[in-house]
């Protein structure tokens, strides 16, 4: 296993393990559901929003360690940032791992840049973004609740999966 490898290796269990702003996030100014039906990870990302700056990001669910580390990345690298920027880092990420060029002002995010040669996986790492990329869209249109479901190439599709809570309420 090369160096950049055991890298990244090293980077997806570290956050999988112990990942950064997990837990909900009471008040938000945003909650927004995203889905992979393929594999069954299952992420709520939680914002909140403060003068065109996201305060405070935090995540749950359940998945693969790559869409868990992803996440945790996520939220660590939007934190204090205004808005625009976040946007713009969500294009970097997203064109990253579908293998468009890697951005050196994705810091510490370019370790999940071999993801990109696993097209499988894809949809895992992008979950996330493709889900704050919802949440910014939903808290910008007045709305505080919303649904993602990520589709195989790593997009959204048009979110109607049952939520989180109706699949719960169904299986009692």
């Amino acid at each position: 296993m090369g160096f950049l490898d055991q890298i990244y290796r090293d980077a997806v269990l570290e956050h999988a393990r112990s990942p950064r702003n997990r837990g909900e996030l009471d008040p938000y100014s945003v909650k927004q559901e995203g889905i992979n039906p393929s594999c069954g990870d299952e992420l709520v990302l939680y914002l909140q929003i403060r003068d065109g700056t996201v305060e405070d990001a935090r995540f749950s669910g359940h998945g693969c360690a790559i869409s868990q580390a992803s996440a945790s990345m996520m939220t660590q690298a939007i934190k204090g940032k205004p808005l625009a920027e976040v946007e713009t880092l969500i294009g970097r990420f997203k064109a990253m791992i579908h293998g468009r060029g890697v951005d050196p002002s994705l810091g510490d995010l370019v370790v999940l840049e071999g993801i990109s040669k696993l097209h499988a996986r894809v949809k895992c790492a992008t979950l996330s973004w493709v889900t704050l990329q919802a949440a910014l869209a939903a808290e910008a249109s007045g709305e505080r609740v919303g649904q993602v479901t990520v589709d195989a190439d790593g997009g959204e599709t048009d979110g109607t999966q049952p939520t989180l809570e109706e699949r719960s309420s169904d299986s009692s």
